[in-house]
């Protein structure tokens, strides 16, 4: 089974499992790994997912091995129905998605972990355009969200070069989010999405669709779909104001300000080790 998906209280961790391709995409691969975001973005239990590659990679693109075959990935128009050749690709998921990047994510794995709203990567991750050098065009989203998240200035650096950019490089140019010890980007990947889960998750969304749909918008109407958007989060926003109000998260004690359940625990809280702050360990965020 190329893909699988594992639950574990709100986090939901979808396993990309072709280690003997270093988990390149093929067609059936990409329709599995959409149909599993589809069912995640659908699952009322489910609030943050994850997206991990087994084996010590993340993804090394499409498997260009099938290309030709019935097994190709597809390649369709983009009209809001079809998928694109990776995958989840082209999905506009109502809840946060992390890639927890191992060993490479290059060419179209670059471009999944790119659809991700974050990245966690192990401190000997490499990522970069590398199908630059088969002539392979960037069709993920690659040359829309990389600018978008970088910049255009150092997009183009690696757009045009198809050079590797390691962890630390990464980290600073704000490719990625977080950066963890070889071989925990799993586990960093799911106890921040235990966090994340934690929150108040109305509030929470829409505040990242927000944050999304800003793109390329006159700043007025931007603030008019923000304001859209926090119109929908009001009864979390009195909810939250009623628990500072009753003592929570004074002094900027972060962590009282979670919603927690009748046992202290934050609610949805998976169980996962701690540091003495109350951050999860492998977290240097």
């Amino acid at each position: 089974m190329p893909v699988r998906i594992e639950r574990q209280g709100p986090v939901t961790t979808v396993v990309l499992s072709r280690p003997e391709v270093r988990n390149a995409v093929d067609g059936p691969t990409a329709r599995a790994l959409a149909d599993a975001f589809r069912a995640f973005d659908a699952d009322p239990e489910a609030s943050v997912a994850v997206l991990w590659g087994e084996g010590g990679t993340f993804c090394a693109g499409a498997d260009l091995k099938a290309v030709g075959t019935p097994d190709g990935n597809a390649v369709a128009e983009v009209n809001g129905v079809n998928d694109g050749p990776m995958g989840p690709t082209r999905l506009e998921l109502s809840k946060p998605v992390i890639a927890a990047v191992s060993g490479h994510a290059v060419a179209g794995g670059l471009e999944l972990a790119l659809w991700c709203d974050l990245r966690v990567a192990e401190d000997d991750a490499v990522l970069g355009v590398f199908c630059r050098r088969w002539g392979v065009p960037l069709i993920d989203g690659g040359t829309v969200r990389l600018p978008r998240i970088v910049g255009e200035g150092r997009a183009m650096d690696l757009i045009l070069t198809g050079r590797p950019v390691d962890a630390v490089e990464a980290l600073a140019m704000g490719l990625v989010n977080r950066v963890v010890p070889h071989g925990t980007a799993r586990t960093a990947a799911e106890e921040l999405a235990a966090r994340i889960a934690a929150f108040p998750q109305t509030c929470l969304r829409h505040d990242r669709l927000s944050a999304r749909a800003q793109h390329g918008l006159p700043e007025q109407r931007a603030l008019a779909e923000e304001l859209s958007h926090g119109l929908h989060a009001l009864s979390e926003a009195a909810e939250g104001a009623a628990r500072f109000t009753a003592g929570a998260g004074r002094h900027g004690a972060f962590e009282d300000g979670v919603p927690r359940n009748d046992d202290g625990a934050p609610k949805n809280d998976d169980g996962a080790p701690k540091n003495d702050d109350g951050a999860p360990k492998n977290d240097d965020g």
